[in-house]
């Protein structure tokens, strides 16, 4: 039992981590072999000397994140952090106001507190490009076109009705003993949130911090439509390959796609255990 349960655990590894091989492939790959018909799992090693060398199979060589597609006014690094300060700038946000606000719903008789939390999470009802053009003009109005603040701005909000939802859920199951306890041994609200309530709600705001890091991360239809250069992301960025002189650059998708996912991966393998407990938090009573 103990075998079959490593072989199917390895055939899950295999499928799931064939993507990531096959872009590390890629990015080692000749022009001529991405393009072919017939695949070549092999990276082949020849000589370049007839290439431009803007294609250049090898990755140091030719996936410098220096780099600049053609046409482009920054390069990769620009675009990733970006990426990094919108991303966890705007996570951070989220889950503090989530975090909060989810507190004061769960521990405080606020009226109407139902139909608030219906209105907070009616607000993902609709795609975001649904409302792409009163936020474009409300964007306008207070000059956040094109800049760091505006995304942040813009995914903290998008994000923070999931962050709500997510931490209230967390926040209930903590036993309010505990905080009848600390009240009684001379703690106020504040020392009551930061002392007992955090701490116990670590999972919670690792779990709720993934969704929203991996929301914000991904998020290319406002990165787009709002930003020219200066603040745009690396989605935006592969979006601008499309339109090469030369075909796509597959080789530099590959490479940039391995170092875009691995914020993603450390932070997740970071709080792995936060997460374990956190996906399973209230499913067994005791």
């Amino acid at each position: 039992m103990k075998s079959v349960k490593i072989f199917l655990a390895l055939l899950y590894l295999g499928i799931a981590t064939t993507p990531l091989i096959w872009m590390s492939i890629t990015s080692l790959k000749e022009r001529k072999d991405i393009i072919s018909v017939h695949s070549k799992w092999i990276p082949a090693q020849g000589d370049f000397s007839d290439e431009d060398p803007r294609f250049n199979a090898d990755l140091i060589a030719y996936f410098q994140l220096g780099n600049r597609y053609e046409g482009a006014k920054n390069s990769f690094y620009d675009y990733l952090i970006n990426s990094l300060s919108i991303g966890i700038f705007s996570t951070i946000a989220s889950v503090c106001m989530g975090t909060f606000a989810a507190y004061g719903f769960s521990r405080f008789p606020v009226p109407g507190a139902k139909d608030w939390l219906f209105f907070i999470l009616s607000t993902r009802f609709l795609p975001p490009l649904a409302v792409v053009v009163p936020v474009l003009l409300m964007f306008r109005h207070f000059d956040l076109q094109n800049t760091h603040i505006g995304l942040i701005f813009l995914y903290t909000a998008f994000n923070l009705s999931l962050a709500v939802w997510l931490m209230k859920g967390f926040i209930d199951e903590i036993p309010t003993e505990f905080e009848e306890a600390a009240f009684i041994d001379g703690y106020n609200r504040w020392q009551v949130f930061y002392k007992i309530v955090l701490p116990n709600s670590v999972s919670g705001i690792a779990v709720t911090g993934v969704f929203c890091l991996i929301s914000a991360w991904n998020e290319y239809g406002f990165a787009m439509t709002l930003n020219n250069q200066h603040a745009s992301t690396v989605p935006v960025y592969f979006a601008g390959l499309q339109g090469h002189v030369q075909g796509m650059p597959w080789a530099q998708v590959g490479a940039g796609m391995l170092v875009f996912v691995m914020p993603i991966v450390i932070f997740t393998v970071l709080v792995r255990r936060h997460l374990l407990r956190g996906v399973t938090f209230g499913t067994v009573k005791k």
